[in-house]
Order: C-alpha cells, then sequence, then structure tokens
C-alpha cells in the first residue's frame, strides 16, 4: 500500500474536493471514510444552492463529486479511523480494519446533526423531518412546521421559517427559550409563530411522510398537525480521536480559519467538523480546496 502524500479522512464535499485539488497537483491520495461515500448531504432530498445546479439531490450531487475524484486517480477506503500517531515520516493512521501511512493528513470528518432519537425518524429524513432550514425550508412553503430546540439555530431557523411557511411553533424542552434576546424579541413579534417551553417531542407521526408530531408537557400528550419538523438541538464534530493533534474548542470543533491549518505541522482540517460561521456544501468544498493547496505546498517544502 506504500505511504500516500495526503490522506483525507472523510468523503463528504470538504474531503473530496481536497483530494480533487490534491490529484490535480499530482499527489498520491487515499480517502479514507467509516459510514456512507459522500457525507451528510446524500440525505439531503434537494440541493438548490450549490452553484451550476438549479435542482439536484444530494446523494446525485455526492456521487458526482464522488466520480470525478475516482476518475483522477484517488483512492478510496472504508475504514474507521480511530487513532493517528505523528512519526518522522508523516503520519499512521489506525483504522478498524487497517493502518494506513500519509505524508499529510486533512481530517474532514463532518459533523453529525444532534437527533431526536425517535424510532422513525431516519426514515422521515427528507419526508417531512429536516435538520437544516436553509438547505430545506423552501420546500415547506405555505405548511405548518416545528422547530425542536430553543437555542440561537433554532430561533435563527424560526425566522427563516415564519417568512415562507404559514406556521411555525417553537417545541423547546427547557422551561425558556435560551437563545439571544434579540432573536427572542423578533419571534415574540412575529403573528404567525408560537412558542411551547417544557415540552419533548415523543413521536413522529407519519410512515412516509410526516403528517405530525406528538408532544408530551407536563405528563400530558398532545398532537401537533405540522407536515415539517426542523431539528435544531445541536450538532457533534466527529474530533474526539483526534484532539492530540488539532485544538479542539469547547464544543469539540478543531480550531483553525479560513487556511485550515492546525497546531500540528502536515495536519489540516476542513469543512463542518472546523470552527467556522457557515456550514454549508459550498463552504466545505470550498474548505477543501484551501486544504489540499496547503498540504501540497506544506509537501513541497520536505
Amino acid at each position: 500500500m506504500g505511504r500516500y502524500d495526503i490522506a483525507v479522512i472523510g468523503s463528504g464535499p470538504a474531503g473530496l474536493t481536497a483530494a480533487l485539488y490534491a490529484r490535480r497537483a499530482g499527489k498520491s491520495v487515499l480517502v479514507l471514510e467509516k459510514e456512507n461515500f459522500g457525507g451528510q448531504i446524500t440525505f439531503s432530498p434537494k440541493v438548490e444552492n450549490y452553484p451550476t445546479h438549479q435542482e439536484i439531490s444530494g446523494a446525485a450531487l455526492s456521487e458526482q463529486m464522488l466520480e470525478q475524484v475516482q476518475a483522477q486517480g484517488a483512492e478510496l477506503e472504508m475504514d474507521h479511523i480511530t487513532a493517528i500517531a505523528k512519526d518522522a515520516d508523516g503520519f499512521t493512521l489506525n483504522g478498524e480494519y487497517g493502518e494506513y501511512q500519509s505524508r499529510t493528513v486533512i481530517l474532514a470528518a463532518g459533523s453529525k446533526h444532534r437527533t431526536l432519537g425517535l424510532p422513525n425518524e431516519e426514515q422521515l429524513v427528507g419526508a417531512g423531518v429536516c435538520y437544516c432550514a436553509v438547505c430545506d425550508g423552501a420546500f415547506f412553503k405555505g405548511q405548518d412546521v416545528a422547530v425542536i430546540g430553543g437555542g440561537n439555530t433554532a430561533l435563527q431557523d424560526t425566522v427563516l421559517l415564519a417568512e415562507i411557511c404559514k406556521t411555525v411553533t417553537v417545541v423547546q424542552n427547557l422551561p425558556k427559550l435560551t437563545g439571544e434576546q434579540a432573536l427572542q424579541d423578533k419571534i415574540a413579534a412575529l403573528p404567525n409563530v408560537s412558542v411551547i417551553t417544557d415540552a419533548t417531542v415523543s413521536a413522529l407521526i407519519g410512515d412516509d411522510m410526516l403528517t405530525g408530531i406528538e408532544i408530551l408537557r407536563n405528563s400530558a400528550a398532545k398532537k401537533l398537525d405540522v407536515t415539517g419538523v426542523f431539528v435544531a438541538i445541536g450538532q457533534k464534530p466527529e474530533n474526539d480521536a483526534f484532539a492530540e493533534l488539532a485544538e479542539l474548542d469547547a464544543y469539540g470543533y478543531a480550531v483553525s480559519d479560513e487556511r485550515c491549518l492546525t497546531k500540528t505541522a502536515g495536519f489540516f482540517v476542513a469543512g463542518d467538523c472546523r470552527t467556522k460561521a457557515i456550514r454549508q456544501v459550498v463552504t466545505a468544498s470550498a474548505d477543501g480546496a484551501v486544504a489540499a493547496l496547503a498540504a501540497c505546498r506544506y509537501l513541497d517544502t520536505l
């Protein structure tokens, strides 16, 4: 197998774009993915904000990216990397199924939306259950929807959705909303928004499509007739195994700026797993290009 120039951990838009740029620069590349090639975007039914595509499914977009990377000669391996050690010649990556050697590493492991953990949640993703109002809100124009959560992201989603949806119901499990007061004031002034506190979602109603949710408040169950539910209870980056190589913030994101550098020479970070303001497909791809070119410059100095 030998030692690669660049090992990319994660095959979402950030990882695949990094692999593309690295291969076009003539570097040997191994892309390692633990679950599904393409990343979280594969679960999005429609993408309408990616340049060159008026409308495309997330699965189709990621498939096109994957085919392009394979055509450029990048190698792909399905494995879960559980540890990385820096050595004199670069890095040793230990996975569940094998060990890999690389002169540099680009961490593009992404982050996962925290889920409600309900039995049929996964099967209703893209059929009423959503995790990104910016991505999917337009599909619910004129409909009744619910936002789950009470932090800044949930309230920002509520403001956005209130402009296009018939009604928006915010469901918060705490006694009060926790987002910024300015956002709380903004949604309080919106006539089509209502807030239910001290409540949890106990069931998602519907087989093939969401038709409503059941909430539990003061031990009493109540059904909300909504066709869309936007879960905004936070994200979890997948960086714990790499904390010795990249500084992590309080939420577990790898600390880095637009240069995609970390505290470890030869170790770069790209996409949703790093500290950043906007997490979208296009910004992840941009990170991948930046990280790959930074890794190439680093390799050229060795």
